[in-house]
């Protein structure tokens, strides 16, 4: 397949079955977060921001954007495991870019399980460095 013939567009609400199963076929999903809530979340800040990459019919790619004013945030990048290493993942990248440079972003950060090497040398093929922090959250 040629990366042209993905589509890159927002989500659309009849996406959401694909996108949970693109999510799952990627092992995105943990028993701490809902896809399902995640997606209802993302779809309250930001809508416009959750792209998709399409090939006809078929959800291929996802990637969940977001910009709070001082960083933008990748989440939920994903290419299904038979259309990976194609340049689709890099294509949803540089859609996630324009639209945080569009709103005067002016870096982006995201975050991987220091587990997933192949992931993490697929961030920094494109760019990305290991910023030497540590990631810390709190469940509200």
């Amino acid at each position: 397949m040629k990366v042209t013939e993905v589509k890159v567009r927002p989500y659309h609400s009849n996406d959401e079955q694909q996108v949970i199963e693109l999510w799952h076929q990627c092992n995105l999903v943990v028993p701490w977060n809902d896809p399902k809530r995640d997606i209802e979340l993302k779809l309250k800040f930001q809508p416009h921001m959750f792209l998709v990459g399409a090939k006809d019919d078929l959800i291929v790619a996802s990637i969940m954007v977001g910009y709070e004013g001082h960083r933008g945030w990748i989440n939920y990048l994903a290419v299904l495991p038979n259309y990976q290493r194609q340049g689709i993942g890099w294509l949803m990248m540089n859609a996630a870019e324009a639209e945080l440079k569009k709103l005067g972003c002016p870096k982006v950060n995201l975050q991987v399980r220091s587990s997933n090497k192949s992931v993490i040398a697929f961030y920094e093929k494109i760019g990305f460095t290991d910023s030497n922090v540590i990631s810390m959250g709190k469940c509200l």
